[in-house]
Parts: structure tokens; sequence; C-alpha cells
């Protein structure tokens, strides 16, 4: 077993992107392009890259989890994840990078996938294109995230998302993985996911899934993770 290191949180559980902002100034949008900010990411990065580079625990280095830019042209976040790709290569060159993000579609994507439409997931609001961050050539693989409930979608638009991710990797040429999903609680989880993993499975290339997330109720019967476990 070997670990994808998050560098970032974009929520501020964990360390998130505010813990920088409420330091350096700005606000959570503006952590991109705050110069005093992203020299003190690079710092946390080289520390944390050079101490654990030579160990074969990690599998790669994630810029962030799940970043956003909401309401901001895609290229800031694509500057950014180029810029520091090229950073954390420069450090470590033996082990692969990857942004993190959950895969927001815009019309850049139009042409690539298939069933393109013209809702949340695809209008890029979030700030990231996803098939431009693919393109960056420090970034070794992709990243998507699914959670259809948040994102306003029936669970059967699961598999044309995994499906239209699928196309833009092989388009591209890299691989690309389902790094988180989930089934809320109260549905079926079996029923509900299985025709995901399928797609994944039989239907694609996609590298792999990895459902968000295992857990269990303490015996006090508290749960200590959400909704998801």
């Amino acid at each position: 077993m070997q670990l994808i290191l998050p560098l970032l949180n974009n929520f501020d559980a964990l360390g998130g992107i505010n813990t920088y902002t409420n330091v350096y100034g700005g606000d959570h949008n503006s952590f991109y392009t705050n110069t005093r900010a992203q020299t003190a990411y690079k710092n946390y990065i080289k520390f944390i890259v050079n101490r654990y580079k030579s160990s074969p625990a990690i599998f790669s280095w994630e810029l962030c989890n799940e970043p956003r830019c909401s309401g901001c042209n895609s290229s800031i976040i694509t500057k950014w994840a180029s810029d520091t790709s090229a950073y954390i290569k420069s450090l470590d060159p033996n082990h692969m990078v990857s942004l993190g993000d959950e895969g927001w579609l815009t019309s850049t994507s139009a042409t690539t996938v298939p069933n393109y439409e013209q809702s949340y997931a695809y209008t890029g609001y979030e700030g990231v294109d996803f098939q431009k961050n693919l393109a960056i050539s420090t970034l070794d693989y992709g990243t998507f995230h699914m959670y259809f409930d948040q994102w306003g979608y029936n669970y059967t638009w699961g598999s044309k998302w995994i499906e239209q991710h699928n196309a833009i990797g092989k388009a591209l040429n890299k691989p690309v993985l389902l790094e988180e999903y989930a089934v809320p609680e109260g549905m079926d989880r079996i029923a509900t996911a299985g025709p995901w993993q399928d797609t994944v499975l039989r239907r694609t290339s996609v590298a792999g899934d990895m459902m968000w997330q295992f857990g269990t109720k303490f015996p006090s019967g508290i749960m200590p993770l959400d909704n998801y476990a």
C-alpha cells in the first residue's frame, strides 16, 4: 500500500487554503496569486517532499484536495497547477504528481467528451478546466471526484461522468483516476455504486476507483465521519 499525499486542502479541515490567507491576507480565491501565501506553501512543499521523497510509502504528490476558485477564470488554477507541479518535479523527479481536482469540465471539452451538457459540473464555475489541466506536462495523471447528490444530479449520471473523463484521458494519453466517489447514507450503496464500478472495470480504461469512505460508529454510537461513511 502506498500513499497519495495531498499537500493542501481546499476546505478548512486539515489545513485548508484559509490557513494561508488568514496569515498572509486576501481571501480564498486570491490564494493562487498571493505571492506571500505561495512562498509559504512552496516552503512547506519543499520540507515535505525533501523529507519523504525516498520513502517507499509515497505513490504520488497531490497539489491540493479539490482546489476551487469559484467564479474565477480557469486560467488562474491552470497557471498555479503548472507552476507548482513543475516546482515539485524539480525537487523530486521520480514520483508522479497530480492536481487533486474534482474534474470540473468546461466548453474546452465539448468536442472531446460524449454527451456533453450545459449544467453545473460543465460550466467551469469552480474555476477548474480538467482537460486543460491534464495537458500540463508536469502533471502525470488526472483525478476526478463524483458526488452526484451534492452537485444536483441523479445517481444514474455517474457512469456518464466516468466515461467523459475516460475520453479526455485517452485524448491526452494520460491515466485518469476516480479518486473519490460516494453514496449518501440511506441509499442502497451496492445497487447505486455497482453500475459505476462496472463502468470503470468493463467499459473504460480508468486507472481505478477509490470510494469515500470506509468507517464505522464508535461503541458509544457516535459517528465521527460524514454521512458517506
